[in-house]
């Protein structure tokens, strides 16, 4: 199976300094997915798998190295039957299990010009549980960055190094399509940045079946100079399915450029380059290789190396435009959720009295919107707003229409039976 270069390598345990600080995203209670928690009631974070529509499944390079707790874009966090149940990723160094080349010929250092508006990004997951890293795009000299969105989803922080001249910039999220997987990241207090060589509509048609191309990104999530593994387009317009290593979380990428460059995990949001410019972002590859998170198939007619998977630069620039002129649909999301900081729980295992109508909270957010109101575990979530509350999907429904700043009145009962009501001030939580 395909892991996505989910670009993002992720490690184990919190580091120093990554409790959430003013400022810092939230996680959104928008996005409730019962049976999908961490120890800490909070869903999990999907590391990405690929299949190839017409082959076999292709695991996506999602996030390269993994958390020990579990991360998700819930913002409601539902623990099932009042059951946390965490997600385990592994972190792999580069390369694990894997001979570190493509059929397409082995990595290498980039060149200075291969650097050039390529940023490291680096995330801290979960409040502090984790962290993940992945690669993107300078788009503008103010600090518009392009991205995968799986590079960014769960993040309560974002920092983004500029390769070229080392500086670092804290961002934030302008906008989201999870079904395509783009986002776009502005850095704060950016300027003068230079922005990637991207293919012009003519050098984007004159791509085909045997161009040679170089694929560029954070490979392992170490930072530095970045990897750069060459090879060929193998097909265009390709058709996969990317989820995580379960085979759940699952969505279709269509219109993909299919490589045989060895892509490896913390290269997704990086650079496929052909004749010097960008032709696409990293996004997913499959590997003959195996391990805990880089997960195996067989691809028809490939025994060994590396198959990876790119969005096409007109098809990501397309969605940055309707992302960065404030465009709504279905698939963008703009900014971050509104973020209620609360922990729920699901069924008859819920910790609250099982007969209460409402959202049973197992937990709350410490400094979060509900933490301030004086919610607890035991307590149930009765209203928000106007809008009466009768379980978890309707908490994350009745939040969804509101957005991070928004001064709502919050309705429950306590553990003891009574009645209460608080105004919160929404919180900004985490894409999704």
């Amino acid at each position: 199976m395909q892991n996505r270069p989910d670009d993002e390598a992720r490690t184990d345990r919190p580091q120093p300094g990554d409790r959430p600080q003013p400022g810092d995203q939230a996680r959104p209670d928008d996005h409730a997915r019962p049976g999908a928690a961490s120890r800490s009631g909070r869903p999990r974070r999907r590391s990405r798998a690929v299949a190839a529509a017409a082959a076999a499944a292709a695991a996506v390079l999602g996030a390269g190295a993994v958390t020990a707790g579990v991360v998700g874009t819930g913002a409601v966090t539902t623990v099932a039957s009042g059951t946390a149940q965490a997600a385990r990723h592994v972190a792999l160094p580069p390369g694990a299990g894997d001979d570190g080349s493509g059929t397409g010929g082995p990595t290498r250092a980039a060149t200075a010009q291969e650097e050039v508006g390529v940023v490291d990004i680096d995330t801290v997951l979960d409040y502090g549980t984790g962290r993940a890293a992945g690669t993107g795009l300078v788009l503008t000299a103010d600090g518009e960055v392009l991205t995968n969105n799986h590079v960014v989803a769960d993040a309560t922080s974002i920092t983004v190094t500029v390769v070229g001249t080392g500086a670092s910039y804290r961002a934030s999220v302008v906008g989201t399509d999870a079904t395509d997987d783009v986002a776009v990241l502005r850095l704060a207090d950016a300027s003068g940045l230079t922005p990637a060589v991207l293919a012009s509509s003519a050098q984007q048609a004159a791509v085909a079946p045997g161009t040679a191309v170089t694929a560029v990104g954070n490979a392992g999530g170490v930072g530095g100079t970045p990897s750069a593994a060459p090879g060929t387009v193998l097909a265009l317009d390709q058709a996969i399915t990317a989820g995580d290593e379960s085979g759940g979380d699952s969505e279709q990428l269509t219109g993909m450029i299919e490589v045989d460059a060895a892509i490896e995990a913390g290269d997704s949001g990086g650079p496929l380059y052909a004749g010097g410019a960008v032709i696409g972002i990293d996004t997913a590859a499959s590997s003959a290789s195996s391990g805990p998170s880089f997960r195996t198939v067989a691809l028809p007619g490939s025994s060994s190396g590396t198959v990876g998977f790119a969005i096409p630069i007109g098809t990501a620039l397309d969605i940055a435009q309707q992302i960065t002129s404030g465009g709504q649909s279905d698939a963008i999301t703009q900014g971050t959720p509104a973020f209620l900081g609360v922990e729920l729980a699901q069924g008859a295992g819920g910790v609250a009295d099982p007969a209460a109508e409402g959202a049973v909270v197992s937990g709350v957010v410490p400094g979060g919107p509900a933490a301030a109101a004086g919610l607890a575990a035991g307590d149930v979530v009765t209203s928000v707003g106007a809008t009466p509350v009768d379980g978890p999907d309707a908490l994350s429904a009745a939040l969804a229409a509101h957005r991070p700043g928004d001064h709502v009145e919050i309705g429950w009962s306590d553990a003891s039976g009574s009645a209460r009501t608080a105004t919160v001030t929404l919180a900004a939580g985490p894409a999704a």
